[in-house]
């Protein structure tokens, strides 16, 4: 790592949305010009909340963060914000300066060139772009303000092969100082320096220096001695606890040495180490299928295919039937999304959807969450829709499983981060029984730990599945009966 100066730090920072719920207690870190840091840590943990603290859109609660005068800071969101759906793109650059840029149209190619996105007409909506795009936008709008810091929040999320390929090339020529979030461990580690390990239980953060995969080791192997040194203590604390009751009851000075046996016990009882619990992982599920379904559940008869912003209508002749999946493939921008967006409201013109087949929509965005009800509220409502009996204990029961726990599920829907959300949308899935399952990019936000689980589910699920997806090491666990490649 890097020798240079200190340009950021937390010197004992402490920070909570809500009382008695700590997010980060008393948390100690620095970071040095022109180096290149992870933030790891599970879904929830606080990553995105560092960035912001950072920033100065949150405050802390107790502590100071630190940052060098003058320091300018840039920062690539996971989404697009709602209010920024409705800009022009020149409207979505030229917000990042104070002043206006003269200028802004040839500084907005320039930066869309080097995230691999092609110049769009600068009088375009944002919201007309597609998720992959968007990312790719999001990463541009914080090039475009050559910051001394870049902060960058899961900018893989959306991306294409080609686009994280494309990104990558570009972090380990960056000559900056840039701090990354992501869940994607290859490209971390393809220009990490250190890493940042934020624990969702202890709430502090433990500062390694190294490559991505070297901090991964370190911390297993702090954690085995962790629990070798703890086991020691325990056997320790036993016979110490024995002895002492033995000697109790011989009476004389031999009740002094129980007195002090039992409190050689206690100090050893407090000189354990509060070991660190490894990121949790979602416990096996199954998605259940709506009953009473046969035949054909969806027929396709014509896709949208957008290229080069125009829209052209191609004839398919495509149908799926129960315990059929369909692989929907494509560059980012061919209409994707566009496609699975139609179907899932029952708006697409050339598509039939069987009368009565319940569709369960897995949107990138999460936009299909209502973000003002409580996650229980939410939980409840997709139990509801499934038309069987609701009960409130098979709802905490899924909610568990899908580290929801009884804390966290009378929280806002729109105060979880956005792997959080996603583990909602999963839990929904599950209550809601679907006989038509449409998933979008359902690995974005998501922590690795969780992939191989959601993929089994998906791999055993009996009804009808369309599915977008960008990560080929996640589709390869999934069954596919059918593909269809919107760029042929």
């Amino acid at each position: 790592m890097s020798t240079s100066e200190t340009i950021l730090s937390f010197d004992k920072v402490s920070f909570e949305f809500e009382p008695k719920k700590p997010i980060l207690n008393l948390v100690d870190f620095s970071v040095r010009r022109d180096t290149k840091i992870t933030i790891m840590g599970q879904n929830g943990a606080g990553k995105s909340t560092i960035l912001k603290m950072i920033t100065g859109a949150l405050k802390p609660k107790e502590g100071t963060v630190n940052v060098v005068p003058r320091l300018t800071i840039a920062t690539a969101h996971q989404v697009i914000r709602p209010q920024d759906r409705e800009l022009t793109v020149r409207e979505f650059f030229q917000q990042n300066f104070k002043d206006k840029q003269y200028d802004i149209d040839r500084k907005i190619d320039e930066v869309l060139e080097v995230v691999n996105l092609h110049a769009p007409q600068h009088d375009r909506l944002v919201k007309s772009f597609s998720g992959g795009q968007q990312a790719r936008l999001l990463l541009a709008s914080a090039l475009i303000q050559d910051a001394d810091l870049l902060l960058l929040d899961e900018p893989t999320n959306n991306l294409d092969k080609e686009g994280i390929g494309h990104l990558t090339a570009f972090l380990i020529m960056y000559e900056k100082t840039c701090m990354v979030i992501s869940h994607d461990a290859d490209f971390l580690n393809s220009f990490t320096e250190g890493v940042l390990y934020l624990d969702a239980h202890t709430h502090k953060v433990e500062q390694y220096v190294g490559n991505y995969f070297d901090a991964v080791d370190q911390i297993a192997r702090r954690i085995e001695k962790e629990n070798m040194k703890n086991a020691q203590l325990v056997k320790g604390i036993i016979k110490n606890k024995e002895q002492a009751n033995v000697f109790a009851h011989k009476g004389g000075k031999l009740r002094l040495v129980a007195r002090k046996m039992r409190e050689k016990a206690e100090e050893m009882e407090e000189s354990k180490v509060e070991v660190r619990r490894e990121d949790k992982t979602i416990r096996s599920f199954e998605i259940p299928v709506q009953e009473e379904l046969s035949g054909e559940l969806l027929k396709l008869s014509a896709v949208s295919v957008i290229r080069n912003h125009h829209a052209t209508s191609k004839k398919v002749e495509m149908s799926l039937r129960k315990d059929e999946h369909l692989l929907l493939m494509g560059p980012n921008g061919i209409g994707k999304s566009t496609l699975l967006e139609v179907l899932a409201s029952g708006q697409a013109k050339d598509a039939w959807i069987a009368p009565g087949v319940r569709v369960g929509y897995y949107r990138q965005d999460f936009s299909t969450l209502n973000f003002e009800h409580t996650v229980r509220e939410s939980l409840m409502e997709a139990l509801e829709s499934s038309g069987g009996k609701v009960l409130e204990e098979e709802m905490r029961r899924v909610a568990a499983g899908f580290l929801i726990t009884k804390e966290l599920i009378h929280s806002k829907v729109g105060h979880l981060s956005e792997g959080q959300k996603g583990l909602v949308s999963f839990a929904r899935l599950v209550l809601q029984q679907p006989g038509l399952l449409i998933l979008d990019e359902p690995t974005n936000h998501i922590n690795f730990r969780h992939l191989p689980v959601i993929a089994e589910a998906l791999d055993a699920y009996e009804g009808a599945m369309i599915l977008v997806s960008h990560v080929p090491e996640f589709v390869d666990q999934i069954r596919i009966d059918r593909t269809l490649d919107l760029d042929r």
